[in-house]
């Protein structure tokens, strides 16, 4: 039986994919992040952790499943394995730009005033809440110059609903020497749009806080679509 010659020189043809591996980094590098639609940012992202395939119908899979790349990196690593392909070793890669993007958020307000920081505020909360699958009531509290002292998740709840115990947010603002907070939580609904319990929550804690020389600046809601400023839009 006769062989071919790449079988007789002991070489085979590389795949395909390392073409389109090598083009999709040079189009990154040269244009950077904007010069790539979702799936092959993702892509990109995939490499390291599946080296010997094509990767592409992967992200296109989990980009039509779960939205956008963002709401990938979001995803729950149970709900990411679902897909075909993905293993472990992607669900790494995935949650690790995850948390750096959070992260780097964070990093982004450290001790700067907050209220002079807001853009970067918001910027922090959407990456950390605005795509989780259940609701979570966080609080950041300030010290005299709007500073941040602690970035807290008070609660965690379902996907409609967090208990929240007001003399906690206050005694916890307390304990921490805080004289202002921020609150925060998302709708996994997408729709930031306050509920009355929001409005009605948000009304007990200001009303215990402030006696106490504690000044609320703010509850914001954040969803996939948005955010809203229960304080913008003069609800308390």
């Amino acid at each position: 039986m006769s062989r071919s010659a790449d079988e007789r020189g002991g070489l085979s043809e590389a795949p395909h994919y390392f073409g389109h591996r090598d083009r999709l980094r040079s189009r990154f590098r040269d244009g950077g992040a904007d010069a790539l639609p979702d799936y092959e940012l993702l892509e990109l992202l995939l490499f390291r952790a599946i080296p010997r395939q094509d990767v592409k119908g992967i992200a296109k899979e989990l980009i039509r499943r779960f939205g956008s790349f963002a709401e990938v990196v979001a995803a729950p690593p149970a709900l990411l394995m679902e897909t075909k392909g993905i293993k472990d070793s992607a669900v790494t890669e995935i949650k690790l730009v995850e948390a750096a993007a959070r992260r780097f958020a964070k990093g982004e307000i450290g001790k700067k005033p907050v209220l002079g920081s807001w853009d970067k505020v918001l910027d922090y909360v959407r990456t950390a809440m605005a795509f989780e699958n259940r609701e979570e009531f966080r609080i950041l509290f300030l010290d005299n110059r709007n500073a941040l002292i602690a970035d807290e998740v008070q609660q965690r709840g379902t996907v409609d609903h967090t208990p929240v115990y007001p003399r906690e947010v206050v005694r916890r603002a307390l304990e921490l020497s805080a004289t202002a907070i921020v609150l925060v939580h998302n709708h996994p609904s997408g729709d930031p749009e306050p509920s009355r319990a929001d409005i009605a929550m948000t009304h007990t804690i200001n009303e215990i806080a402030k006696p106490l020389g504690i000044k609320l600046h703010d509850h914001i809601i954040v969803g996939r679509s948005g955010h809203a400023s229960l304080k913008g839009l003069g609800l308390f």
